[in-house]
């Protein structure tokens, strides 16, 4: 009887939850390649394409590939975060990052509502979406629970749905963009940013030119968080690929996306949550087409596009929590799964985390929707770098004291160079951690201070929670 049942167990295992690289290069890519922060990259101007370059190359190559190599340690490959931590600094450390990396996304979600609606407003000509609070939370409220509701069919079908709402609604969009933007460069229409050496590089560290550096790391999170996927890849040995497809893809997305939008508007006319559609429709009227016509058509392709993207978020990290959740290191409640192996209590749990954040955001920032998108912006950055200190940490003690762990992929085959590789990476999250608490840009005088209070606030939070739920872990395995 008991055979019968896991050879169920695995047949639902195999039916519903397995992924091809494709797939898996799908759905990570839908939760890294984001158009969220292509508005904010524009506003920078030519000093973007300095940044991405070093959040791409000296930090997301090196994150990414790093990801790689602990997940492909024998007996490392569920759990993700949870999982490599707990391996290298034990229990409690691994249980911190893995609750970092689930929570921060709570606010993250929020940002890119901001952005679904904020398309919706030019597509239905309706501006109060975007700067009337009740209106916005309504929407936003719709869009997150019809998301987790959707959970319940299982990783397999939405890992293709995710498929085809990334490459028609992200993908596709964003190299239509960068299609129409060579054209209007051909045509010789003016632009608004000067690329030479004497602009790239910024001259000047303040913090006006450390707060732009923010959007540039979020714009290259995620690409460890569909590592608790691994398991269901049909050759696992693939992922390591599909990191290093992932690296180049949102590398090249990303500097030529924020370059059509910032060459093209004055920064002046650039909104961040609405500055996508916006470019589409200037951009394509000076290039001589229907520009008011397809920015509406625009607008919906790019909101089902985020709304893959979030659902993916959902299902992403919600993995390595149930794994934690199994240990007993939350009420065994939630370690439940559907029938399709989806843990729905923890995704319910985290949407209504989610809502009491959006409730915070959405009302503090009144009509004011740029405020509300950047305190989002900030506060999920600062809580994801959270988790990469504590990862990059946890991958230089495997390197210093467990390299005799067998593993399918190396980043280097040299310790002490990955090891270095590392420490470098640690500085540049700890610098950008920091500066995440300058109130971004254009933030108005009398908001600068409920901005840092609120960050603050948030990250306190974020970082008392899991230590106070791990007092509680001994009692839970007892249960």
């Amino acid at each position: 009887m008991n055979n019968e049942k896991k050879d169920w167990a695995l047949e639902q295992d195999l039916k519903y939850n397995r992924l091809t690289a494709f797939k898996l290069f799908a759905m990570t890519s839908s939760m890294v390649i984001s158009v969220n922060e292509l508005a904010p990259f524009g506003k920078t101007g030519p000093t973007a394409l300095f940044y991405l370059l070093i959040a791409g190359t000296a930090w997301f190559v090196p994150i990414t590939q790093m990801a790689g190599e602990m997940a492909s340690i024998d007996g490392w490959e569920k759990g993700g975060i949870f999982t490599w931590v707990k391996g290298s600094l034990g229990d409690k450390v691994g249980w911190t990052a893995m609750f970092y990396q689930w929570i921060h996304i709570t606010v993250g979600m929020d940002t890119m509502m901001y952005v679904i609606i904020g398309a919706l407003s030019i597509t239905f000509g309706t501006p109060w979406f975007n700067t009337t609070p009740i209106v916005r939370l309504i929407l936003m409220m719709i869009i997150l629970w019809g998301a987790t509701a959707i959970q319940v069919i299982g990783i397999r079908k939405i890992g293709r749905i995710a498929e085809w709402l990334f490459i028609l609604g992200i993908a596709l969009t964003v190299i239509l963009l960068i299609i129409s933007f060579f054209v209007y460069l051909a045509q010789g229409h003016p632009v608004h940013i000067v690329i030479n050496w004497h602009t790239i590089i910024p001259h000047h560290l303040n913090g006006t030119t450390l707060v732009a550096f923010v959007p540039f790391m979020l714009a290259f999170c995620g690409g460890e968080a569909s590592a608790p996927h691994v398991k269901n890849l049909d050759h696992p040995k693939s992922y390591s690929k599909v990191m290093l497809a992932l690296a180049a893809t949102a590398i090249c997305f990303d500097l030529l996306g924020s370059m059509a939008i910032g060459m093209t508007v004055p920064k002046g006319e650039i909104q961040n949550s609405t500055g996508f559609v916006y470019t589409y429709g200037k951009l394509l009227t000076s290039i001589g087409l229907p520009g008011d016509l397809l920015q509406k058509i625009v607008g919906v392709m790019l909101s089902c596009g985020i709304i893959g993207e979030l659902g993916n978020w959902i299902a992403g990290p919600n993995q390595g929590m149930y794994e934690a959740a199994k240990e007993c290191y939350m009420p065994k409640f939630f370690a439940k799964t559907t029938k399709h192996g989806v843990p729905i209590r923890i995704m319910i749990l985290q949407s209504s985390i989610v809502t009491v954040s959006a409730l915070l955001i959405t009302f503090t920032s009144g009509a004011d929707a740029d405020f509300a998108f950047n305190v989002s912006l900030a506060a999920t950055t600062a809580q994801y770098l959270m988790v990469y200190m504590i990862m990059l940490i946890a991958y230089m003690v495997l390197k210093k004291k467990h390299e005799d762990y067998h593993r399918m992929y190396y980043m280097t085959k040299n310790p002490n160079l990955s090891i270095a590789i590392a420490i470098f990476a640690l500085v540049i999250t700890v610098v950008a951690f920091f500066v995440t608490f300058v109130p971004a840009q254009g933030t108005a005088a009398g908001l600068r201070g409920i901005y840092v209070e609120t960050l603050i606030g948030m990250c306190a939070i974020v970082s008392i929670l899991p230590l106070i739920l791990y007092q509680w872990h001994e009692k839970w395995q007892k249960e």
